[in-house]
Formats: structure tokens, C-alpha cells, sequence
């Protein structure tokens, strides 16, 4: 399973960005069996899980630091995740990575992805 993550980009403080990560390669049986996430390193620091949603979207997951402002979808039809994130802030700006893991969305929060995508860089000024 690969995964490609978009969207990042330079952003002023209160603004939005939305990013999707696109599985592709051979993912067996289907996109639909894995719970995926959305993780974060910013400068200095570990990488932390900021948002999950399970296999068929109906349960998610935020970090504390994101909750009302980010929200995690999926559409398993085009093998994708997104994450829109709206009121960011200088804080939120790190390098973002999508992670798969197939199972229930325990498991990515616990574990993380069996695979990852490559990142994509978020900056927030203020």
C-alpha cells in the first residue's frame, strides 16, 4: 500500500487547509478494511496522532488540541482520507503524515500506520 499526501502549504494564523491522502498499490481486500489516521511532528518534537477515523467513517477521533477545528473524512470509493483544518493556528504547524492500519481505529491510535504516507508540511504564521 502506498500513500500520497497533499495539501500543505503556508497559511496566516486563523486560516484553512484541507489535506487528502490517496492510498494506491495493492491493498488487499479493500481501502475500506483499514482505519486511518492523520499524525503531526512538529519542530523539536514526537510525532502525535491528531485526528483517526474508523473503517466506515462512522467513528472518529481528535486530539484535544483539535477538536472543533479539524475534522477527518474518508471516501473508501476514491481510496481517500481528508483533513480539513479550519482556525488554524501557529502551533498546529508541522509536518503532517496519513497512516494506515487495517483493523479497528483502536489500532491506529495505539499503533499507528502499517504504512505511512511520505508527509506534507503545514506552516501557520502569525
Amino acid at each position: 500500500v502506498q500513500l500520497q499526501a497533499s495539501g500543505g502549504g503556508l497559511v496566516q494564523d486563523g486560516g484553512s487547509l484541507r489535506l487528502s491522502c490517496v492510498a494506491s498499490g495493492r491493498i488487499v481486500p479493500s481501502f475500506s478494511t483499514y482505519s486511518m489516521g492523520w499524525f503531526r511532528q512538529g519542530p523539536g518534537k514526537g510525532r502525535e496522532v491528531v485526528a483517526a477515523i474508523s473503517r466506515n467513517g462512522e467513528t472518529t477521533h481528535y486530539a484535544d488540541s483539535v477538536k472543533g477545528r479539524f475534522t477527518i473524512s474518508r471516501d473508501n470509493d476514491k481510496n481517500t482520507v481528508y483533513l480539513q483544518m479550519n482556525s488554524l493556528k501557529p502551533e498546529d504547524t508541522a509536518v503532517y503524515y496519513c497512516g494506515a492500519r487495517q483493523g479497528v481505529l483502536a489500532t491506529v491510535l495505539r499503533r499507528g500506520g502499517d504504512y505511512w504516507g511520505q508527509g506534507t508540511l503545514v506552516t501557520v504564521s502569525s
